[in-house]
């Protein structure tokens, strides 16, 4: 059985492979381990092995998890990886250092509205559902451009990119992954600060290499880190 450490140093091998072929950084391509359903101890394991960025999608285990005595000391880097409904964004605000599943202004706008009361800023993701698939969550590519200022308008509160989860056929998977990082350059584009734009969240076990050459970012790994749930 391969271990957690392995995986990551062959997950990791991959990684610069992939940005090597499409001429970029390895360093600008940053992993966040999947550890939704996953035990402390594994998070654990992957922290001494070098993982940083872990992603987590359930409210309640989320918070479960950071106060474990296994996990409390450890300047682990949380990302909320899930749908984000309103009335959960109290339970995590402050918690996580990116929020990737926004897709709604309603939510936005309660996220800016905790975040100005404790006077803290926030940074999130916009969720664009690229595949146009009803059992996935995420604004509609053509609805982007015309919402997008009203995101902007809104205090405490930093948009730092897109996201978006794609089809299980890699054919697909690979023309939405250019899909969002076209969507990212038009997004720009009415941005009162375009440098802020800078994160693609997209690309998961299966497909990660074919994101990372079309532009992405933030790749979300679980199976091949944890093995399967």
């Amino acid at each position: 059985m391969e271990s957690i450490a392995g995986n990551l140093a062959a997950i990791r091998q991959r990684i610069d492979a992939a940005c090597i072929k499409a001429g970029r950084n390895p360093e600008s391509v940053r992993l966040i381990a999947v550890s939704k359903t996953k035990p402390t101890f594994m998070i654990k394991e992957a922290f001494e092995a070098g993982q940083i960025d872990f992603g987590e999608s359930y409210v309640q285990e989320f918070l479960e998890k950071q106060s474990d005595l296994l996990l409390e000391n450890l300047p682990v880097r949380w990302h909320f990886i899930g749908h984000l409904q309103s009335n959960k964004v109290r339970a995590i605000i402050g918690r996580v250092a990116l929020i990737h599943g926004i897709d709604r202004y309603s939510t936005a706008e309660e996220l800016s509205k905790r975040a100005v009361q404790q006077n803290i800023s926030i940074e999130y993701l916009l969720e664009v559902n690229t595949s146009g698939e009803s059992t996935k969550y995420g604004l509609r590519p053509e609805d982007l451009a015309q919402h997008a200022p009203s995101f902007f308008s809104l205090p405490n509160i930093t948009l730092r990119g897109l996201m978006t989860i794609a089809s299980a056929d890699p054919a697909l998977a690979r023309h939405e992954f250019s899909l969002l990082k076209r969507l990212l350059v038009t997004l720009k584009e009415s941005a009162p600060d375009p440098s802020r734009l800078t994160e693609l969240s997209m690309g998961m076990s299966q497909d990660f290499e074919a994101a990372i050459a079309e532009g992405a970012t933030l790749i979300r790994v679980g199976t091949a880190v944890f093995g399967w749930r």
